[in-house]
């Protein structure tokens, strides 16, 4: 699916490049015939909003809503194991999808990353597409209903990867869970989790001491080795395309 491309590209940090391929993005949408014209002028709304601002307007935002606290992390795992053992497991064996199918990660980026994923998907069967999208819809969800709480376009994007899935989405209970729970974007939260870790590194060993979220988050992508993987000949659908 053509579009799962684009989505990829509009979920990922705003550049120069990305505003410069605003009407190939468009185009990329309108031919892709697999999408419903409803979505399709969703996501060329989107692309207009997103390309008729100032670049570093955009940039702004973006880190604003993805890069402050964890609840709304691109990062599908974290989002299911969080910090344990079990997350890297889950890696490794996403990883190992990718490289049956002949998909190479040329940049260095954590597989469970969802530009990544998506990418990936957009080179797979449409029916494919459709089970591991609803394999993850819960998180779909989750994200979708936390951006718009926050009154934030790119849950627009998230309705999109959602009407993919086939999947009936809990609304109200969604509303009512995002309501209660407590921001971790915002700067008292912020100045909470660092007074935290400036405890354990005056408290712990130097060992322990990189264990906050952010040398782990810097440890994880030092071990991510770009995959040099010759593309394979086309093959039928893998036999289960994993649970998250």
């Amino acid at each position: 699916m053509r579009s799962l491309k684009v989505i990829s590209a509009l979920l990922g940090y705003p550049e120069s490049e990305l505003f410069e391929a605003r009407q190939a993005l468009i185009d990329e949408v309108q031919s892709d015939e697999g999408l419903p014209e409803a979505q399709q002028a969703k996501l060329i709304e989107f692309i207009e909003q997103l390309c008729n601002q100032e670049l570093m307007d955009a940039q702004e935002n973006y880190v604003s809503q993805f890069d402050r606290g964890r609840s709304l992390s691109l990062l599908l795992f974290e989002h299911v194991h969080g910090e344990s053992r079990d997350r890297g497991q889950a890696m490794v064996d996403l990883m190992a999808v990718y490289e049956k199918e002949g998909f190479a990660i040329d940049v260095r980026e954590l597989p469970d990353y969802l530009p990544l994923f998506l990418e990936y998907l957009s080179l797979r069967p449409a029916s494919e597409v459709q089970q591991w999208l609803a394999d993850v819809s819960h998180i779909l969800a989750l994200l979708e209903t936390r951006l718009h709480q926050r009154k934030c376009n790119y849950a627009l994007l998230f309705e999109v990867l959602l009407s993919f899935t086939g999947v009936p989405v809990e609304r109200k209970e969604l509303r009512e869970k995002v309501a209660a729970e407590v921001r971790d974007d915002t700067p008292e939260a912020m100045d909470e989790v660092w007074e935290e870790e400036m405890v354990r590194f005056t408290e712990n060993s130097a060992q322990d001491c990189g264990d906050n979220a952010i040398s782990q988050r810097r440890r994880e992508l030092d071990k991510v080795q770009p995959l040099n993987i010759q593309p394979l000949s086309p093959s039928a659908p893998s036999e289960s395309a994993g649970s998250f």
